[in-house]
């Protein structure tokens, strides 16, 4: 009996040892960091990072996949084209964190449930990506970004599927969904989630700016899987309620650096608010045009105004057709910013007859933009709407101006 015990005893002594031996043979931490937005606009919308820690080893490194080069001299012009070329970079944790303790950005680690086989699959896959050939990648900010890399870096080295559950607003219960589903939630699209942060920040102007030049596949609904990988906050929430296998994918959280979400404090000028007075005062000119100077005043305001719109719409067309992604395509802004203003203020002054009929197109489909305002295929920003109401404005006035010249002559 006693020799049945010791057996047995031995043999549960000898399952714990190596099971414990198998655990301490696998030392390897793997995280999600995820970094709180920033203040200037390439942090706005945060940033997502891998670190990877071996504290017997003395290993803590942090695997960035949001490494660029902005001192190459062509940079503004090839961020205009969507050439963005990124790269994965490896450095050390300390050095790595330095920026969000000075720029006080929270940043919030997820510690992965990995296997010991998963945790080396991926830290070699890391290391390899960091190689000079396989480092670099193309950069399209709402399809392949450093929260895409990192999240497609985890997806493909888990042994079985990671199912991300819904994070999108929708009216049914939870629905699980793997790294390859479809399931889409109603209304959210990539310019409301790009929305929520420069609402939050108050960054009004670079919102006017976005909504300009991003067209309407910016208001394409969002997959549950595409809002994942999109933003790092999304990518948080997707990963806390992941799982793999019958494994839940985070296995703890830990708050790395704790500060609070700094909103802007300054509201200042909003777009809206700015082309709202512009168009007040050119009514203002309008009323008191018998006034000396006034009349050239508000010909020198017509010449400058549509200037700017065709110098505007001359981008936009230069974006659609100049891109290598799709962002700028199908962009209805450019039916008001249309390139051709840029060539009529040459012939403002002019007394040909298609003069007076080029405004009145213009203050047409400016007026059918202003109507179907809502209901465009394409989220035009609200701060376009006094600039409608301005073209309609001038581009009707300056049309009765040459049916009243041509009336004045027939007469006489």
């Amino acid at each position: 009996m006693k020799r049945t015990v010791v057996i047995i005893l031995f043999f549960i002594s000898s399952i714990s040892v190596s099971a414990q031996a198998n655990k301490d043979s696998c030392t390897l931490e793997i995280c999600l960091l995820t970094c709180a937005p920033g203040t200037d606009l390439y942090s706005i919308f945060g940033h997502t990072a891998i670190r990877v820690l071996d504290r017997t080893r003395g290993m803590d490194v942090v695997y960035n996949y949001g490494t660029f080069d902005d001192t190459d001299p062509l940079f503004y012009i090839k961020f205009s084209r969507g050439i963005m070329r990124y790269s994965l970079s490896a450095d050390t944790y300390e050095n790595f964190m330095l920026e969000y303790q000075f720029e006080h950005r929270a940043v919030v680690a997820q510690v992965l449930d990995l296997d010991c086989a998963e945790k080396k699959q991926l830290y070699e896959a890391l290391r390899t990506n960091t190689l000079e050939e396989n480092r670099l990648y193309d950069y399209h900010f709402h399809t392949d970004n450093c929260t895409t890399r990192a999240a497609r870096m985890i997806e493909s080295n888990t042994r079985d599927s990671l199912i991300y559950k819904n994070i999108l607003p929708v009216n049914s219960s939870v629905v699980p969904q793997s790294a390859s589903g479809t399931l889409s939630g109603p209304g959210l699209s990539f310019r409301d989630m790009i929305h929520e942060y420069l609402d939050k920040q108050e960054a009004k102007w670079s919102e006017f700016g976005i909504d300009l030049f991003l067209g309407a596949n910016l208001d394409a609904k969002v997959t549950n899987v595409e809002a994942i990988h999109f933003l790092p906050d999304y990518l948080f929430r997707g990963m806390d309620s992941a799982y793999t296998g019958n494994r839940k994918m985070v296995s703890e959280k830990q708050i790395l650096l704790n500060f609070s979400e700094r909103n802007s404090s300054w509201r200042g000028l909003t777009p809206r608010f700015v082309f709202l007075f512009l168009f007040l005062m050119t009514i203002l000119l309008f009323f008191f045009r018998s006034r000396p100077y006034m009349a050239g005043t508000l010909m020198i305001f017509d010449i400058i105004f549509f200037s700017l719109l065709g110098l505007f719409g001359i981008l936009m067309a230069s974006m659609w057709l100049g891109r290598v992604d799709d962002v700028c395509r199908k962009n209805i802004n450019i039916l008001w910013a249309l390139p051709t203003h840029l060539i009529i203020v040459f012939f403002i002054r002019k007394k040909a007859a298609w003069i007076k009929y080029y405004f009145l197109v213009t203050a047409i489909i400016a007026l059918l933009l202003l109507v179907g305002f809502s209901w465009w295929y394409q989220r035009m920003n609200t701060a376009v709407v006094p600039i409608l109401l301005l073209i309609i404005f001038r581009s009707f006035n300056l049309f009765q101006n040459r049916n009243h010249a041509e009336k004045t002559i027939v007469q006489r």
